[in-house]
């Protein structure tokens, strides 16, 4: 169907006709992307700095991720975990070269990833700590939407509407070790958590803080998780966000950027917690050979590319013109982030403003909640995109400051 053709057809009344009404969308129907681009059905350009929510490292359409996907279709799509692939154990053994010897197990999505940690943790608890297993994270964090995923999930906001939660979770706040070793209980058996946060707002770690961390995990015995979903491929300008900490995690969780827009979701094990046997987890459609492909492809570019060199400089440089408009506009303050994950404070709940005035200037930005201004945008991104979503920004923060308070 072309361009034209999609334009003809009212997909918002569609969607509502036809999908469940999970999500809150921007009026925009997208139809076609290319690098930082992506075109609607009237044929719109915008610049993508949400990049699927962190999820299209290489941009739209790379070219070794096409060739990837377009040349294992023809080969294999599916054969299930009922026998080996060479896709998938291409792809654990990068990983595995990458974490220091980790090995892996393939879902789909990071709250599979993250639920294939939990139940590796409670073998872990049975295994050596006499049945222990209870899972403490972080305020604000955010592991996923599974029942167990979001009893994990330090935001309110995700658990309320579906109490009563299963149990085994706590939360305790993040930065704040004393808290962490006063929530530590016989039934604990392991602490998750994101060293850089996400969908709680671009929040990093205190180096002091993962390194005691770790510290207390092997003092109390403790299995240490690090959500990698968001912070990990790079995004950080680490290939993992926990190696700027100096620490190794017993667990990592991925997905997101791992295949560059297509599903798929990882748990890797370093030895300490390596212990599932046959039966203990399994999936129909994780590690499949498409999916693989394309994390192949994914992974390599990125090396191949200097892309991690080119996140954490062009992730200083968006920092920059953060803090330009932190000077210039007096309802946006505290720029933080580290490499391509960059938030700004915004007062007065105008972060969706922002967002839908960027959207009509032709520019894709993501707000988390009302006070927050995030981007997450390809890892291929240029000085020169920053430049011209600098400049599209302004145009949406000028038309913001300009509005009638009850308009705003």
């Amino acid at each position: 169907m072309t361009t034209t053709g999609i334009s003809k057809r009212d997909w918002v009344a569609l969607e509502h006709k036809y999908y469940q009404g999970t999500f809150k969308r921007q009026p925009v129907t997208f139809v076609r992307g290319q690098g930082t681009r992506v075109w609607d059905s009237d044929g719109k350009e915008y610049l993508d700095l949400v990049a699927g929510i962190a999820v299209n490292v290489l941009g739209h359409c790379h070219p070794a991720i096409v060739k990837a996907v377009q040349e294992q279709v023809t080969q294999l799509v599916h054969v299930s975990n009922l026998y080996y692939n060479t896709r998938q154990i291409e792809l654990a053994e990068l990983l595995g070269e990458l974490s220091g010897g980790m090995r892996s197990f393939f879902s789909n999505s990071g709250a599979e990833a993250n639920e294939g940690a939990i139940k590796l943790a409670r073998k872990f608890g049975r295994a050596h700590k006499n049945g222990a297993f209870e899972v403490i994270s972080m305020e604000r964090s955010f592991h996923g939407r599974t029942l167990a995923t979001t009893a994990a999930t330090g935001q309110a906001f995700y658990q309320a509407t579906w109490v009563p939660l299963p149990e085994g979770f706590k939360q305790v706040p993040f930065n704040d070790l004393d808290a962490l070793k006063a929530a530590i209980s016989d039934t604990t058996v392991a602490v998750l958590l994101e060293a850089v946060q996400g969908e709680g707002g671009i929040w990093s770690g205190d180096p002091a803080y993962i390194q005691g961390v770790r510290k207390l995990c092997d003092e109390r015995n403790l299995v240490m998780i690090c959500d990698e979903v968001q912070a990990g491929m790079g995004r950080t300008g680490k290939f993992f966000s926990w190696e700027h900490f100096g620490v190794v995690p017993d667990m990592v969780t991925m997905a997101k950027g791992l295949a560059g827009g297509v599903p798929i979701g990882a748990m890797l094990t370093g030895p300490r917690t390596d212990l599932f046997e046959a039966g203990d987890h399994g999936t129909t459609f994780g590690g499949n050979p498409i999916a693989c492909a394309a994390g192949i492809a994914t992974i390599k570019t990125i090396l191949d590319e200097n892309l991690l060199e080119n996140a954490a400089r062009i992730g200083a440089y968006c920092h920059s013109k953060f803090e330009a408009f932190c000077s210039k506009y007096p309802f946006i303050d505290s720029p933080r982030g580290i490499g391509l994950m960059q938030a700004v404070n915004v007062t007065h709940h105008l972060a969706p403003v922002i967002v839908q005035q960027a959207l009509e200037h032709g520019l894709l930005m993501n707000a988390l909640g009302t006070s927050t201004l995030r981007i997450v945008p390809p890892l291929n991104i240029t000085k020169a995109d920053v430049d011209e979503a600098t400049d599209l920004l302004d145009k949406a923060l000028a038309d913001v400051a300009n509005m009638p308070v009850s308009q705003a």
